[in-house]
């Protein structure tokens, strides 16, 4: 039975700018081609992104199964297997596409091939979707019809990939604006920046437990060890301090060279918040060694949080006294001997603590008390 590709390309014309992502127009697009009596079982969209972690984004639809949960590929993805040879990485290269009849697979041809032919396929096409001088993603279809594809059917699926073409590169960027401003930023305040929060001054006095780490040794460290390894003890610090808040709903602002500053907003409460910080410090703490020692401090209150900076160098970030007296309390850890101490105020809400002491700290008119928690009650 032929198929109308133009029935594909009007829809594409007036809905996909809807899509909100690349799996709900691949799930969108996937429907509309059943809809239309195309003979495609399997569609599949891989694109390539800018993060620090993910390398690429795959995304699928099956006629008799429906979506697939989404593949984010981690860096490294060229040497693997299921990417290296692939036909993916063929129309990658080539910028051209690629089909093979699946019912005359070779040992040589590639493992992904021989997978779909496991499946019932009978035919495989691979196509780029260009977007000026780039590869913006790659879309390959499969069939299960006896025959395949016909030349027809081909000459459509290259008409559909054209009219997708804008689409997705836009999916692109907003994948590309996301991943970035989220690894730069952090998800919540990325969000706030995303949504036009970008003028200088904007700023909110919002209440909140603020966490102040500081790894130990960072100058010795660096005298004695090479640059590489140096980074990889701080690397380590950071994912030790930033799976600790995140786990308890709180964000890294701030990546200090050698120091973390981490705001748990009181949406619920500065109590709730208090006790957050503080499960996020004693995770963090259980990871204390002789190769990775830091100090943890903690306070609450309100504090300045929005965009700061020049006319063309915007910095989002918390500020105000109840900051600048998380950082003098961290300070006072290794003085102390205690990885964890926090303020009056942040004790007062916790019912586990023990006074350590009395310090002048700098920039304060009076001693300032500290504290150090207890164990916490779940």
């Amino acid at each position: 039975m032929l198929w109308s590709p133009q029935t594909i390309t009007d829809w594409l014309l007036t809905n996909a700018a809807s899509a909100k992502n690349l799996d709900d127009l691949t799930q969108q697009l996937g429907a509309q081609l059943a809809q239309a009596d195309a003979p495609v079982w399997r569609l599949r969209f891989a694109m390539r992104t800018l993060h620090p972690l993910l390398a690429a984004v795959g995304t699928t639809w099956e006629n008799d199964t429906g979506p697939k949960p989404v593949v984010e590929s981690t860096h490294g993805l060229e040497t693997r297997g299921g990417y290296a040879g692939s036909p993916m990485t063929a129309v990658s290269q080539s910028r051209k596409p690629f089909r093979q009849n699946l019912s005359t697979l070779s040992p040589d041809h590639h493992e992904v091939l021989h997978e779909l032919r496991a499946q019932g396929g009978s035919d495989y096409y691979a196509l780029p979707i260009l977007f000026g001088d780039r590869v913006a993603a790659v879309m390959t279809l499969t069939t299960r019809h006896e025959g395949g594809f016909t030349n027809t059917d081909l000459v459509g699926f290259d008409a559909i990939a054209a009219q997708l073409a804008p689409f997705i590169e836009v999916l692109r960027l907003t994948t590309l604006s996301s991943a970035v401003s989220a690894a730069y930023l952090g998800k919540h305040t990325a969000q706030r920046v995303l949504s036009g929060e970008i003028t200088r001054g904007h700023v909110d006095t919002i209440d909140a437990a603020i966490l102040i780490s500081d790894l130990r040794g960072w100058t010795q460290l660096n005298a004695e060890r090479d640059p590489e390894q140096a980074v990889a003890v701080a690397n380590s610090f950071f994912e030790v301090m930033d799976a600790a808040v995140t786990s308890e709903s709180g964000e890294i602002l701030k990546f200090m060279g050698d120091a973390v500053l981490a705001i748990f907003p009181a949406t619920a409460g500065q109590q709730d918040a208090v006790a957050r910080s503080l499960r996020a410090a004693q995770s963090a703490n259980a990871h204390q060694s002789d190769a990775l020692r830091f100090g943890i401090g903690v306070n609450v209150g309100e504090v300045l949080y929005g965009n700061v900076g020049s006319e063309k160098r915007l910095d989002f970030t918390v500020m105000g006294p109840a900051v600048n007296l998380a950082a003098r309390i961290e300070s006072l850890c290794a003085q102390t001997d205690c990885p964890i101490l926090m303020s009056h105020a942040a004790a007062n809400l916790v019912s586990r603590t023990r006074q350590v002491g009395s310090f002048s700290l700098k920039g304060l008119p009076a001693k300032e008390t500290v504290f150090a928690p207890g164990p916490l009650v779940e």
